[in-house]
This record gives C-alpha cells, sequence and structure tokens, in this order.
C-alpha cells in the first residue's frame, strides 16, 4: 500500500507526470464505476482516480441492493407496479420533503430512468442482478410500501475472472463475513444460522464452505464474492474490458479551469503530482464526508454535543468531492431532513489497536434481543430501519448525556444469533469479552453494573417485554409488525419472528454508538448530476454523484437500496450526458479510437 501525501492546492511544484483522457473521475464505487464503464462504452477515454489503495470504496462494503420499482428483473417475473403506486408511497415517507421545490422532479427522473439504467447494463455488459423478491420497503405501514419486488441486487461474481485484478478490489468488513466468505442477507445468512435446525440449510451451508475451502487453498482467499463486493468486482470487470485507466493511491486535489469550462485536475500519485487533461468533463464520486470532522461538527448535532462519529463507510470518505465542488463554485445543500444515513454501529477493537465500525442492520430484528438507553428502558422498535433507530436514540439522549445505548440480549441468542462482531455457536466469544467489547452477566443486575446502566430500569424493562414475549407480542413498540421488520427476523420462530423472551443466563450486551452508512448533504445538481453553482447553472464540465450528490430522498429512508440506486443511476445519467456533448464538440478528424490511444 502506497502512502498518500497531502499536494495543498497552492502548490507550485511541478507535475512528475502529466496524463490525458476524455472523462476524469474522482472515486471508484458504484457510482464512479458506473459513470466510468457508461462513458468507456460510449468510446470516450477514461481515467479513474482513487484515493485509497484498492477500488471499491462505502459500495465495496454495502449490501450491493438498488431500490428500483419497475426493475425490468421483476417485470419479467410479472411484479412491476405503477409510478403512481410508487410515487403514493414516496409521499408517505417523505411527507413534506416530497413538495419541497423540485423534489419530485428528481424523483420522477430517477424512477423513469433507474430501470433503464438497468436494462443497458443487462443488455450492454456483463453485470447482472437479481430481483428481491423478498425485500421489503422499509415502512410497511405505509398502505403502498410492497413486501417485495421493488429492489435488486447484484449477483454473485466470481472472482477469478479478473485474474489477479482481483486484488485490487477492496474487501468487506471483515467483522461481517465469516472468516472472509461474503454472506448475502438473504439465503446465505438465513442458511448459516438455520444450520442446526435444517438439512437442508446445513447442505447449503457445508457446499459453500467447501468451496471457500478450496479456494483459500487455491487462491490464498474467497473467490465468492456477494452484495457490493459483487457489484463492485462486476463493474471494474466491464470498465477494464473498455479501456478504463485505474489509478489507485491518487487522490485528487486541485481542479483546473480553461476558461469557464472544468479541464481536468491535479491528482497525487505514489511518485509525485500528475497533471490530468480531462478534454470532456471531471465526475466526483468521491463518497461524501462520513469522515470529514470539520464537516461533522458543523451538521452532526451529536458532534457538536460531544459525542464522536463512527462511520461504516470508507475511510477515505473525508469530503473531497465536496470541497473540490465548493472551490469551482458549488454549493453544498445542508437543508435535507438529516445529513447522514444513520445507522447504530458499535466499535470493533482490532489487533492493531485501532477500533473499528460494525454497522448493527440485521440481528436487531431477531427474537430474544432489545436496546436500552442509560436508564435501562428501551426507547425504539428494535426492528426498525437502522436510520430510524438512530433517529429514535437521537431523540432520548438528553443534555450533555453521552449518545450510546446497549443491545441486550441472553445465552440462548447469541448462541444462535451471535451479537455484532460476536459469532454464534461455534465460534468462541472470550476474546471479544477479554477486550471489552462484549460485556457479560450472570444476573441482569450484574450485567447492568458492567455496562454502567440503571439496574432497576433493566430488570423491569426485561420482565415487562418478557411477559408480552411470552404472548409473541410487544405491547410496547409493536416489533414483528410489518413486512420489513419480519424479513429481518427469524421465520422459524413461532408466533412473532421478532420477538422471544430473554431469560436464560448468562445474560449478554453490546454498546452502540451513532453511526452511518454514508451521506446525504451534497452538492446540488441538476437533472443530469451537473453540479449547480450559486445562479443555479450549470458548472461546464463538473458532475457529482454517489454521495458526493445531494441525496434525492432529501434525508428521507424509504427503502434499502435509496443510496446505490440513485448512484448508479445519476452516474450512468452524468456520462450520457458528457458523451452526448462530446459528439457535438468533437471534430470529424477525432476519432474514438485515437482519444483512447492518449492514454
Amino acid at each position: 500500500m502506497h502512502a498518500v501525501s497531502e499536494l495543498h492546492p497552492d502548490d507550485t511544484r511541478p507535475a512528475a507526470e502529466t496524463a490525458h483522457c476524455d472523462v476524469l473521475v474522482a472515486g471508484s464505487g458504484a457510482a464512479g464505476l458506473m459513470a466510468a464503464l457508461t462513458a468507456a462504452h460510449a468510446g470516450l477515454s477514461v481515467i479513474v482516480a482513487e484515493k485509497a489503495a484498492r477500488i471499491g470504496g462505502t459500495s465495496a462494503r454495502s449490501g450491493g441492493w438498488l431500490w428500483i420499482p419497475g426493475n425490468p428483473q421483476s417485470r419479467r417475473a410479472g411484479h412491476g407496479g405503477t409510478s403512481e403506486e410508487w410515487h403514493a408511497y414516496l409521499r408517505d415517507v417523505l411527507g413534506t420533503l416530497y413538495h419541497a421545490p423540485g423534489v419530485s422532479d428528481r424523483l420522477e427522473r430517477y424512477l423513469d430512468q433507474a430501470p433503464a439504467m438497468l436494462d443497458f447494463l443487462e443488455q450492454e455488459t456483463g453485470v447482472c442482478f437479481e430481483p428481491g423478491s423478498q425485500s421489503p420497503d422499509f415502512h410497511g405501514e405505509s398502505p403502498w410500501a410492497a413486501a417485495g419486488w421493488r429492489s435488486v441486487v447484484a449477483s454473485p461474481f466470481d472472482g477469478r475472472q479478473l485474474g489477479p485484478f482481483r486484488h485490487q478490489i477492496a474487501d468487506p468488513i471483515p467483522e461481517m463475513t465469516l472468516l472472509g466468505l461474503d454472506l448475502s442477507p438473504g439465503r446465505d445468512l438465513n442458511a448459516f444460522l438455520a444450520a442446526t435446525r435444517s438439512l437442508p440449510a446445513l447442505v447449503y451451508s457445508l457446499r459453500r464452505l467447501l468451496q471457500f475451502g478450496l479456494d483459500i487453498v487455491l487462491h490464498g482467499r474467497s473467490t465468492q464474492y456477494r452484495n457490493g463486493h459483487a457489484l463492485v468486482a462486476a463493474l471494474a470487470a466491464e470498465c477494464r474490458k473498455r479501456g478504463v485507466r485505474f489509478m489507485c493511491s491518487s487522490p485528487l486535489r486541485t481542479l483546473v479551469r480553461d476558461g469557464s469550462r472544468i479541464a481536468g485536475g491535479m491528482v497525487q500519485g505514489a511518485s509525485g503530482a500528475i497533471a490530468i487533461t480531462a478534454r470532456h468533463a471531471v465526475i466526483l464520486a468521491t463518497g461524501g464526508f462520513p469522515h470529514d470532522p470539520q464537516r461533522q461538527g458543523a451538521l452532526f448535532a451529536h458532534v457538536r454535543a460531544g459525542t464522536a462519529h463512527c462511520s461504516a463507510a470508507a475511510p477515505t470518505c473525508t469530503g473531497d468531492g465536496l470541497t473540490l465542488g465548493e472551490t469551482m463554485g458549488g454549493i453544498v445543500d445542508t437543508s435535507l431532513a438529516e445529513p447522514a444515513a444513520w445507522a447504530p454501529v458499535s466499535r470493533v477493537p482490532g489487533r492493531d489497536g485501532h477500533m473499528r465500525p460494525f454497522p448493527h442492520l440485521l440481528e436487531r430484528a431477531k427474537p430474544g434481543v432489545i436496546a436500552v438507553a442509560h436508564d435501562g428502558r428501551r426507547f425504539v422498535n428494535e426492528a426498525l430501519p437502522y436510520h430510524d433507530v438512530m433517529r429514535a436514540l437521537f431523540a432520548v439522549t438528553g443534555p450533555g448525556a453521552p449518545c450510546e445505548a446497549w443491545l441486550v440480549c441472553d445465552h440462548p441468542f447469541i448462541a444462535r444469533y451471535g451479537l455484532g462482531a460476536v459469532k454464534p455457536f461455534p465460534f468462541p466469544r472470550g476474546g471479544w469479552l477479554r477486550n471489552g467489547y462484549l460485556k457479560r452477566g450472570r444476573t441482569l443486575d450484574a450485567l447492568a453494573c458492567a455496562c454502567g446502566i440503571d439496574a432497576t430500569g433493566l430488570v423491569e424493562t426485561v420482565k415487562r417485554y418478557n411477559d408480552d414475549a411470552a404472548r409473541g407480542c410487544d405491547t410496547l413498540f409493536h416489533r414483528g409488525s410489518t413486512p420489513y421488520q419480519r424479513a429481518l427476523g427469524d421465520a422459524m420462530h413461532r408466533p412473532n419472528p421478532c420477538v422471544a423472551p430473554i431469560g436464560r443466563a448468562p445474560f449478554y450486551a453490546v454498546r452502540i454508538v451513532p453511526g452511518s452508512l454514508g451521506t446525504f448533504a451534497g452538492l446540488k445538481t441538476g437533472p443530469s448530476a451537473e453540479i449547480l453553482d450559486t445562479d443555479g447553472r450549470p458548472v461546464p464540465g463538473l458532475y457529482a454523484v454517489g454521495n458526493d450528490m445531494a441525496g434525492i430522498m432529501r434525508g428521507a429512508y424509504p427503502s434499502g437500496g435509496i443510496t446505490l440506486g440513485p448512484a448508479m443511476t445519476f452516474g450512468w445519467l452524468a456520462a450520457r450526458r458528457i458523451a452526448a456533448l462530446a459528439d457535438h464538440t468533437d471534430t470529424p478528424s477525432t476519432t474514438k479510437e485515437t482519444r483512447h490511444e492518449t492514454l
């Protein structure tokens, strides 16, 4: 891994190298890769400058889901729905946000163009998706919510297709894999969790493990890519087929104007500054600002109140794109309802002494775990979407108090499902207890003491919860009341897949703190992701996609995949717009083949 040195905007040292292309893309997450692939498919030469040492950004850590109602995969299965239904659901979830100026128009453009983007990938490339037949919308209380079919997920990808280049693809968060084996949240995870209770699940799990073992022997690592890992690998593979040049450990530090138009930028490579001329456009896709302390302090209330933020996004996402866009006249939209995609996160001690984030996305809905605040009381329906769980924690955190909570369970729960980074039986728990990540108590009082929470409140809370759980209900928060909640529960547990008593000692807990999967506040853009200036006019030659672009959902979170879906769609739209403008500006003597030769 190459160290990346800082290149300040006023640095006057000459570039150590020069490069030329039609389109320069800063960032290699799904948005940047989609833009690069589309531009290259149109015959434009493309350079992707990536700040990290490997390709993929936060997308490689993600679930790989895209919320795209009317997607072709679902339509072929006879589950399309109508635009009126999709908009009705968005109106329910977004509320007054839906009626803000320009919002419905952007949503209409997204819903209209996203299926076409998938058609392009399916017909023109080898990037494949599977329909989310059992992936419900987050807010099942809306009569317009769907129980499935509005999402797609990246198909599994065989890493061997990449050859040695597979080592350039970023890995998922290690704690969210099984010793390095990617597990998808649906069939994979359910099969492994049910392996001791179901023969088909056991057979399926053993087959995956056998292939994993062969991969380790033959390749030194798994080649069975799932989730966002598979999405990034598939997009990168297609980019390479079309001559896209990747420059890793090479952050874009400055942009260059030619008159009013953005004409390239300065990249800090491993051996020095590289001046890159971009003949037609620069696309910012650097992943937003989840690790930018300055913007965190300005936009995250819990940070201003003294609680540090712990994002599960790629560590290199430090707001570079937003800052570059601002220097060229762009405006960061901070008027969204929420500036980030919130998620409860626990801090996992690493062997190197650093804490790593673990986003709690799935186990909160399993039967037999509750979330409590410092008073030992429940404050939320634990099976709600991660974004809403954090909003509830923000609401109950008093002034001056640390913004944190605890996930509490008993021995049968942790043995069956695990808890956070702690894997279920037969994986040992001793190391997690020794490093302090996992707390344990022979009684609830002892557990409360170990966690520093109110013992009386915890005991009373568990008693009330258990009284309900004995009847399969949750009278306090109605856990398990929507298709989304039940889908994340345990289908083999009756009568409520999300509710079971907490009664068998020892008891366990993991602390959760404010975290995020990415950010929503970003640069204001036009219909094809053109960055807009203070007068609402496009900055010529400059685009922002992914989390560098202000979120079209305005800080609401209707369903899983509302980040990657728009990211890839507007990456596609931006590249198509650039290619269309390039066709008008190219001279007859300039051919697509000669443009590729400039690399």
